[in-house]
């Protein structure tokens, strides 16, 4: 009887998730099924791309996983069961239930409102496909001097302004950050951020809390009133909910807490990546949801899962920072480099070379998820019945 692997969700933790262990394990003793509502890979680090026009590289999953052994299977997660191991999905087909041996949640997040009065029924997110879309509609209905505002200070919000002051330098483009400019940079790399900003027009507003987003305006707890034709909302993401009303153990945010091989610390046939994940870096920091922090853990994963049922060596190599890589528009951009736990450090990259830099991690990262075949060596293991019986009596205890 074959292993049953599902995996949910295929953005860029999940997909590599999926191909990894299709790389690590024979098809004829695993069943992997990998879940996901949409049918096509989304790049979701290039939103902001979309918003202004522009069109990106069409990354079907079905060509993707052809020939893998992994069965996809479109549809949008509805349930999951922890106790029974059980997932419930809607599909074209209707309801179906799903039955586990071993489950990779990967569902990620979404955009948060953060309960900020009039930000779900006014304003825009980039946290999706069909959000970037509606943003590039009213963004082109947009006549010249129209202002726009985008709320947030983090790395999202940085891109989308510089993206769209660089795509539409006739609108009045302002960004509204909570604390100071870049404040989780260096002073280098805040310098140049201001830079950019500037010779871009952007209107920077500093120590903002946004208290109210409606249809024309912004509103501050210090009583500002930004003009705002259109209003983006980037000021954070939430992870998907169905985790939370589960009986895993997860955070007040809804992350599943995890070890350091990316198991469930409540039932160790569930493992999780990505944003959906609460998972622990060096010097016992949590991993910022973020691309940079989701592969590595979706490596992690799934050489953790072969090795349990292959009673091979487990990893524990510890999850590190390298850089922040920034995008400022398509000419310039900023790379920062970081300490292992993701502080800033007094090095930067910037200007062209940081924005060809920053597009070949993003090239690279989609290319990995497009191709879970190629790129790394194929090292299948045959299952070994006591590791899977461990395994088993492991998660049933």
């Amino acid at each position: 009887m074959q292993h049953r692997i599902v995996v949910l969700g295929a953005g860029y933790s999940g997909a590599i998730a999926a191909g990894r262990l299709a790389k690590r394990l024979h098809r004829d003793e695993v069943a992997i099924t990998l879940v996901n509502a949409e049918p096509d890979f989304v790049e979701r680090v290039r939103m902001h791309q979309v918003a202004t026009g522009q069109t990106l590289k069409h990354r079907p999953f079905r060509e993707m996983f052809a020939g893998s052994g992994v069965d996809l299977k479109i549809a949008k997660v509805t349930n999951v069961d922890v106790d029974r191991r059980t997932v419930s999905v809607t599909g074209s087909s209707g309801v179906e239930t799903l039955s586990y041996d071993t489950l990779v949640y990967a569902l990620g997040s979404g955009w948060n409102a953060q309960g900020v009065p009039g930000t779900t029924e006014f304003a825009e997110e980039l946290a999706s496909r069909p959000g970037a879309l509606r943003l590039r509609q009213r963004l082109t209905a947009l006549g010249a001097g129209q202002p726009v505002a985008v709320v947030g200070g983090g790395l999202t919000s940085v891109e989308a302004v510089t993206e769209i002051a660089e795509a539409r330098p006739d609108l009045d483009i302002s960004l509204v950050v909570r604390g100071a400019l870049g404040d989780w940079l260096s002073a280098k790399g805040q310098g140049h951020l201001r830079k950019v900003l500037g010779k871009l027009g952007i209107t920077v507003h500093e120590h903002a809390q946004v208290t109210q987003v409606a249809a024309d305006t912004v509103a501050t707890a210090d009583g500002r009133s930004i003009p705002a034709a259109v209003t983006v909302w980037t000021a954070g993401f939430a992870v998907h909910p169905i985790a939370a009303a589960s009986t895993l153990d997860v955070t007040e945010t809804g992350q599943i807490v995890v070890d350091d091989t990316m198991r469930s610390v409540s039932h160790p046939d569930v493992y999780a990546v990505g944003d959906a994940a609460y998972a622990m870096g060096v010097g016992g920091k949590p991993l910022r949801m973020s691309c940079a922090s989701g592969s590595p853990m979706a490596w992690q994963a799934a050489d953790s899962i072969a090795a349990r049922l292959t009673g091979g060596k487990m990893p524990h190599a510890p999850l590190k920072y390298f850089n922040q890589c920034i995008s400022l528009g398509r000419k310039e951009g900023l790379i920062q480099y970081v300490t292992g736990d993701d502080r800033s450090v007094n090095a930067v990259l910037t200007g062209r070379i940081a924005a060809v830099y920053k597009e070949l991690i993003c090239k690279g990262a989609a290319w990995g998820v497009a191709n879970p075949m190629l790129g790394m060596p194929t090292r299948r293991r045959r299952l070994v019945h006591e590791a899977i019986s461990d395994s088993l009596a492991e998660a049933l205890a």
